[in-house]
């Protein structure tokens, strides 16, 4: 800036252009927002709203600003204004220096007018601490003096030199660095607006008093939070005029390199002004959402970000039901929170933490319960349920992103850091102990899944290993270890995962044993089956039978496993399939029937649905002929839904 200049009085036209744009904006606001002020999302929308340039004077091209339409019709008078008409590049300009006249005059509102009588006022402790009226106004004054001093007088001076040095490029370009300060006011923007209100409320003075400026003639009707808007929008509509005036200069003008360097210079302090924005957004936002979980101190922290909440359904591995929770999902953590029946201090509790680093999330095939998702953590494994598959592609997708987020931001860091080992094989998440695992449903088992033993409502009851999620009985869990990620606490496990833990030996009296016949997985037959699925087997009466998990193994292909659960470590019964007829006994029954039989032995089975039972009918041919895979049906699982 080569000199300092002093302050340009405002002249009485200019007056008259600041109260005409007044007087045009003043329509266009709504009046009756009165002492309330502007809302948030008011401000929210002010980005898109700003890009749009419907807000400038629509003017025919063929016009002098100062042109008047009249009467005359004359064509040789056209002609004679032609020569007359200014560059439509120098209109721009002139734009340029009359909105910043206007602006000037609604800063000085601002700082010599608000500002000085509300700090005058609270320095004789009438209305509001000093401090309350410097929190309100932020950086104005600063704001203020720039334009006024520097970049005001700086434009006059180069319009009234426009003949001989037609740019004004150079002057942006030189001065824009100088409104990167207004990110200080975009920030401070939504905190100003609260304290107008509360402080509105609290102190009948300061109400008083603002009420008391905002009917001057110089207020145009236009309440204080209107006037503190202007600053906010200013940055964005130096971006639309410059861009509409390089785009309206000559190819070969003097002024098109420095026009859009400057260009370049102001967008990139509207982006910094836009961030601002964003940023107060964010933090309004999270604000919010501590409000609703209750300011616990362990969760408020102004770096976090909110990227997906919402009502979920927890699957319960005990009761086998779903119950409502409501999860919140950070960039560094997921809060497992329940509705609050009395919503007083707080809309949720916060029932767990789960980092996202270390976090792993997957679909379900849960044919009980669709649109399933496995959350597993440090902390916890959860089972959720959505309500469409939708929905539960959006949590699944929201979740993976986070753990890309964060995974991208170790990698980077553990690249930055010096002396960092990063050639050391990871230790697995799925080590045990030190995640939680994924609980085994109680309805999928009905025997210990580590003795094979069965449950019983009083003499073998269901417990669940806290290191592999097995449901096991009291005797196999009869054993304590500590687990990383509860702590480091002694937790109920089971023989074989506290032997992997602690290292040390327990003396097992079927040790040696070799499995039976029947002692076969259900859950590790069927993921190496011909087919396998809940089938019905009937009595001999054909009026009532048990429900079970039937399985053909691939290695076993000539016999037939029945559980009594998907999960269960040993099959109940067997039957050998060599040498058995297949019968359809659908005519005439609504069920899906089929039947096995030979010698007199007969076993007849209800499926699902009729595509189930030709697949089961067609499987069990081919094995009781002695040629399981013949056809290409048994090559693979076929697992039925």
């Amino acid at each position: 800036m080569s000199q300092q200049l002093p302050v340009v009085p405002t002249s009485h036209g200019l007056s008259q252009v600041a109260a005409g744009e007044q007087e045009e904006e003043g329509k266009e606001e709504e009046e009756e927002q009165g002492r309330r002020g502007l809302s948030f999302k008011c401000l929210r929308s002010l980005r898109h709203k700003l890009r749009e340039s419907n807000w400038r004077r629509q003017q025919d091209p063929g016009l002098e600003p100062s042109s008047k339409a009249g009467g005359e019709d004359s064509h040789d008078k056209d002609q004679a204004l032609l020569p007359m008409q200014e560059p439509e590049e120098k209109k721009i300009a002139l734009e340029l220096l009359e909105t910043e006249q206007a602006y000037v005059n609604r800063l000085h509102l601002l700082d010599q007018i608000f500002y000085i009588e509300l700090m005058k006022e609270a320095q004789n402790g009438k209305t509001v601490p000093e401090e309350v009226v410097k929190m309100i106004f932020s950086n104005i004054s600063s704001i203020y003096q720039f334009h006024s001093r520097f970049f005001l007088p700086e434009l006059q001076k180069r319009m009234e030199d426009w003949s001989c040095n037609p740019r004004i490029g150079d002057v942006i370009q030189k001065l824009a660095p100088f409104l990167k300060m207004y990110g200080e006011y975009v920030r401070n923007f939504d905190k100003a607006m609260e304290l107008i209100t509360v402080w509105s409320e609290k102190s009948p003075p300061f109400q008083e008093l603002i009420a008391d400026i905002q009917k001057r003639k110089v207020c145009s009707n236009l309440t204080l939070q209107h006037h503190m808007l202007e600053p906010v929008q200013r940055i964005p509509r130096y971006e639309l005029l410059l861009k509409d005036y390089v785009q309206k200069l000559p190819p070969q003008s003097p002024d098109r390199d420095d026009a859009e360097k400057a260009l370049e210079m102001i967008f990139m302090v509207a982006k910094h002004s836009n961030a601002a924005i964003a940023e107060m957004e964010r933090l309004q936002n999270l604000w919010v959402v501590y409000q609703r979980l209750g300011l616990e101190d362990d969760i408020v922290d102004p770096s976090n970000e909110l990227i997906k909440e919402g009502p979920i359904q927890k699957i319960s591995t005990r009761s086998n039901s779903t119950s409502e929770k409501y999860l919140f999902l950070f960039n560094n953590m997921l809060l497992y929170c329940v509705p609050r029946v009395i919503q007083v201090g707080s809309e949720f509790q916060v029932h767990l933490r789960i980092d996202v680093e270390g976090m792993k999330v997957r679909e379900l095939k849960d044919t009980q319960f669709p649109h399933t998702f496995l959350v597993s953590g440090k902390q916890r494994t959860l089972e959720l349920q959505a309500r469409s598959e939708e929905e539960m592609n959006a949590w699944i997708k929201a979740f993976q992103d986070a753990i890309d987020r964060k995974e991208k931001r170790s990698e980077t860091f553990k690249a930055a850091v010096p002396g960092l080992e990063t050639d050391t094989p990871a230790l697995k998440m799925e080590e045990l102990g030190r995640r939680a695992p994924q609980w085994v449903r109680d309805n999928l088992v009905s025997m210990c899944m580590r003795c094979g033993e069965p449950f019983t409502p009083l003499a073998r009851r269901r417990h669940h290993c806290r290191a592999c999620g097995y449901v096991v009985c009291a005797r196999c869990s009869d054993y304590k270890a500590e687990l990383q990620y509860d702590g480091n606490r002694p937790s109920r496990v089971c023989q074989e995962c506290y032997i992997f833990l602690t290292g040390h030996t327990v003396l097992e009296e079927r040790e040696g044993k070799h499995k039976g016949v029947l002692e076969k997985g259900a859950a590790e037959v069927s993921g190496r089956s011909l087919l396998c699925s809940s089938l019905q087997l009937l009595d001999k009466n054909g009026k009532g039978g048990t429900r079970g998990w039937f399985v053909i193994p691939q290695d076993d292909p000539l016999v037939l496993y029945i559980y009594a659960a998907p999960q269960d470590v040993r099959a109940h019964t067997s039957i050998p399939l060599l040498g058995y007829q297949v019968r359809d006994l659908s005519q005439g029954d609504s069920r899906h029937q089929f039947q096995l039989a030979q010698s007199g032995q007969v076993h007849t089975f209800v499926a699902d649905t009729e595509e189930l039972k030709r697949r089961w009918m067609s499987i069990m041919t081919r094995c009781a002929a002695g040629t399981p895979r013949e056809g290409g049906d048994g090559d693979s699982c076929q697992q039925a839904e």
